[in-house]
């Protein structure tokens, strides 16, 4: 059996070395680069010349993208701020090459957040589909938080894929920006409405469930952060959309 990689990349410099290198080792990978200015695309084309540019409709609909380019038995899907340990590689290779018991499978996800693997907060073990059979998965068309939708059995991985995500606060603040207008969108298009009572409960709800109901306390600063920063990305969300349902009723 064989393996293709698919990430979709921008502006990936900082991030997307250690990424192609820590599955340098499989047989094929997929680059899908949406307008990078920096040195992204160079860098991904030491790795692989399979490498294609295109613009940019959304998180599900870029990795549905990627993943017509691949060719080999099974995907992995990862993102330029994850890594394959070699824990992880040695078990993905072990599971493609047994007898065809699972279409897909999950594996935990250890999350950095300003310097600290998370270990509560919603964030550990956050399990998530990333390798799949070829033609028995594809994502979800959200704009984002897009999700695989396995046409099969799915199995369970053992070792962390490793998730450097929020490194630093002007991180969490762009992320949380992009994140809650993409969302708002979601939301409008699905015709929710909100108002700014309706963003002000939601927003406390999620400190409330990250921080009480899933312990994120026991995290220590980092969680009591993670909390706020969830809770505002919550906020503005539903401010968003409050927003964008003005407009909508002005161009009635």
């Amino acid at each position: 059996m064989s393996l293709s990689i698919i990430v979709i990349v921008k502006n990936e410099e900082s991030f997307i070395r250690e990424c192609l290198a820590s599955v340098a080792w499989a047989d094929e990978i997929i680059v899908l680069d949406s307008g990078s200015t920096d040195k992204t695309v160079a860098i991904c084309r030491e790795y692989t010349d399979k490498v294609y540019e295109t613009d940019w409709p959304g998180f599900g609909p870029q990795k549905n993208r990627a993943l017509e380019y691949a060719t080999k038995d099974w995907v992995l899907s990862i993102d330029a701020d994850e890594r394959i340990s070699y824990d992880l590689q040695t078990e993905i290779k072990r599971v493609i090459q047994m007898p065809a018991r699972f279409d897909a499978y999950t594996m935990p996800r250890r999350s950095n957040y300003c310097g600290r693997y998370m270990k509560h907060s919603g964030w550990w073990p956050d399990r998530v589909v990333r390798l799949f059979r070829r033609g028995k998965a594809s994502f979800s068309d959200d704009l984002v938080h897009e999700r695989i939708i396995v046409a099969g059995k799915t199995g369970k991985l053992r070792e962390p894929i490793i998730h450097e995500s929020l490194l630093t606060l002007e991180q969490i603040l762009n992320t949380m920006n992009s994140y809650s207008t993409a969302s708002a969108k979601m939301l409008a298009d699905e015709n929710q409405q909100a108002g700014l009572c309706k963003a002000v409960l939601h927003g406390m709800w999620t400190f409330i469930r990250t921080y009480f109901l899933r312990a994120g306390f026991l995290d220590g600063k980092e969680g009591f952060m993670l909390a706020i920063s969830n809770a505002e990305g919550t906020y503005y969300r539903y401010l968003k959309l409050m927003v964008i349902n003005k407009e909508s009723q002005k161009e009635l």
